[in-house]
């Protein structure tokens, strides 16, 4: 039976399935932070708060989840739908980046033998990872700091893009 508590308690286990936390979760889906908080559940009144539609709509795709696993764990019938596995995508240093060879004409990384990195989400074909090495991209990014690519996705005013000049250099 559908109930408030079991709705609640789903959204707890798939952010732990996902190795988030409530907040973590509602952030990653683009939602307020405190969109699953434990307080936002009853209303100051005592009223149960359900969350919407569009709101397990946003946390289901954020995480890569299906309905069905969603459902699952709404009827409380752990493990019976194991978690979508997880996408892995190659991982290049900024100097393997920038350095010729690395990639095929269309800007992608070509050859074997890269390490990977598993993604908790879907990810296109194309897509990659670049680890950041050394401080010239302080304060944004870290030495260490992993960026994922996508090659090809619409931009947005706001969002940090990768670039490849045509002399090779690679900046973000």
């Amino acid at each position: 039976m559908l109930s408030h508590d079991r709705v609640w308690a789903a959204i707890d286990a798939l952010a732990e399935r996902y190795s988030l936390s409530a907040s973590g979760l509602a952030r990653r889906a683009g939602l307020d932070s405190t969109a699953f908080n434990k307080s936002k559940r009853l209303s100051s009144d005592g009223r149960p708060r359900w969350p919407s539609t569009e709101s397990l709509a946003k946390i289901i795709e954020a995480t890569g989840a299906s309905l069905e696993e969603f459902t699952v764990l709404v009827e409380g019938r752990v493990g019976a739908a194991a978690p979508q596995p997880r996408i892995a995508v190659p991982l290049l240093g900024f100097a393997q980046a920038g350095a010729g060879g690395f990639f095929d004409d269309a800007g992608y990384p070509s050859g074997q033998g890269w390490d990977l990195v598993e993604l908790p989400t879907r990810a296109a074909e194309t897509s990659y990872a670049l680890k950041v090495q050394g401080d010239s991209m302080l304060p944004l990014y870290r030495n260490g700091d992993v960026l994922i690519v996508e090659p090809g996705a619409p931009t947005r005013k706001g969002d940090r893009v990768v670039v490849k000049t045509t002399a090779g250099e690679v900046m973000a």
